[in-house]
């Protein structure tokens, strides 16, 4: 393995434990074998490669997302019902969350570089953009032939939610809500308008 890709390894290893702010150069060296000038040489800065692993890490987060969300529901006839499916959806995002909570945490830790970073800032924008188009498809039945308006307002909705949802269970799993509890309450704001 060169020692580009080893610092890349030790770059989405150090993101998944330390963070993006707490990872430090010599974090780097230490977990890539490499030495130091050679994170410049190969990348211009840490903050470089860090930024090409967090772009890797995100699109990885992505794929996970978008697996589960296109993961089919366990309706006998295959017509979606509305709470239940609602439901089987956010319990699979939940267990998504649980299994791979340090690239959650990777995640959340990225928009905070976005106040410095405009790379960070468009890869996020990017990856918004397609969350929203699965999400309003997964939970609204909208496609590529859909209205655009519509397909990035209820996708914006569904992203809000699953950002907020995720929120509670990173920081608070003991008392974030259950899909059941989730939907319910989803659905119940919704028949009060």
């Amino acid at each position: 393995m060169s020692a580009k890709d080893k610092l890349l390894l030790a770059a989405r290893d150090c993101l998944l434990t330390k963070g993006y702010a707490h990872t430090t150069v010599r974090d780097l060296v230490a977990a890539s074998g490499a030495n130091q000038a050679s994170i410049n040489y190969h990348f211009g800065s840490k903050e470089q490669l860090l930024t090409l692993a967090l772009r890797d890490l995100n699109t990885e987060w992505g794929e996970l997302l978008f697996a589960v969300l296109e993961e089919p529901d366990d309706v006998a006839d295959g017509t979606r019902s509305g709470l239940g499916d609602q439901e089987g959806l956010w319990g699979r995002i939940i267990d998504s969350i649980q299994a791979n909570r340090s690239l959650w945490f990777v995640n959340f830790e990225s928009v905070a570089s976005v106040r410095q970073d405009d790379e960070i800032r468009g890869m996020i924008v990017g990856g918004q953009e397609l969350a929203r188009a699965s999400l309003a498809r997964a939970f609204a039945g909208l496609g590529p032939d859909s209205d655009p308006g519509e397909v990035h307002a209820i996708g914006s909705h569904y992203l809000a939610l699953l950002v907020g949802l995720a929120s509670q269970w990173l920081t608070d799993p003991e008392r974030a809500p259950t899909a059941e509890q989730f939907v319910a309450a989803d659905f119940s704001s919704g028949h009060r308008r």
